[in-house]
């Protein structure tokens, strides 16, 4: 088993008065050559929008950006005609394909909206664009360990890569397990909330921790926790 552990403090931060943006990986002005990607995971961004500011319309290609709303609400628009509002507890992803243009804009005018914005490399690339978004319940997903972005799924939204994204909420002390959906996969882990452990690593609030070669993990929360496990190719050919 191999691991990289990120702790919340040594993120790439970029405070732009109207982002507030901490980068995992390396993104924009933050660039780190140990920490460009894991596996065909290349960006995770905890971003804070101000009240009725937002990105506007940009470009992608050949690239899965997944969504989720931690608080508040998004709008997104693209060049597909696309015109939606995602809330929390959604989950959006958007293939960009062979070429897309959208913008995300905080739908809220009196309070941030809090998001993580994810980047995935493709399985196939120049594919026609594609959007979807679904709500999970945050019961679904307390005390076990809920599929949210899945290739194979028709409950969770769909991913143009051999990839699994879950969602869980563990009540304190709770312990439950993970197994790796593809041989060659890596997990990782990012702590939304609270505190956990993961096969012997104590994280806390917003660490991330990369896993692989190992077939499965052990979670224990040590308080009440909310965690989202990315489930990944570590080998892929980058488009």
């Amino acid at each position: 088993m191999k691991t990289v552990l990120h702790k919340a403090g040594t993120r790439g931060h970029a405070n732009h008065g109207w982002l507030n943006s901490y980068h995992t990986f390396s993104f924009s002005g933050y660039q780190d050559p140990e920490r460009v990607h894991f596996g065909a995971l290349r960006v995770l961004n905890d971003d804070t929008v101000a009240q009725g500011l937002g990105f506007g319309k940009h470009p992608h290609e050949n690239m899965e950006i997944v969504s989720i709303p931690l608080e508040g609400d998004l709008h997104h628009q693209d060049s597909t005609g696309r015109n939606e509002i995602i809330r929390q507890h959604d989950v959006q992803i958007m293939s960009a394909g062979s070429g897309i243009a959208h913008s995300e804009m905080n739908a809220n005018k009196d309070r941030p909206v809090k998001f993580l914005q994810i980047w995935v490399f493709p399985k196939e690339i120049n594919i026609k664009p594609r959007y979807e978004q679904k709500s999970f319940k945050p019961e679904d997903r307390l005390n076990q360990v809920l599929t949210v972005v899945a290739p194979d799924d028709e409950k969770a939204v769909w991913i143009n890569q051999d990839a699994w994204f879950s969602l869980a909420n563990l009540e304190a002390g709770f312990e439950t397990g993970y197994k790796v959906r593809k041989a060659g996969n890596g997990v990782y882990a990012f702590v939304i909330k609270g505190q956990v452990s993961i096969n012997g690593q104590e994280l806390e609030m917003r660490d991330g921790l990369g896993i692989w070669e190992t077939e499965a993990l052990d979670i224990k929360a040590g308080t009440d926790a909310e965690i989202l496990l990315i489930d990944v190719p570590m080998n892929f050919r980058e488009a």
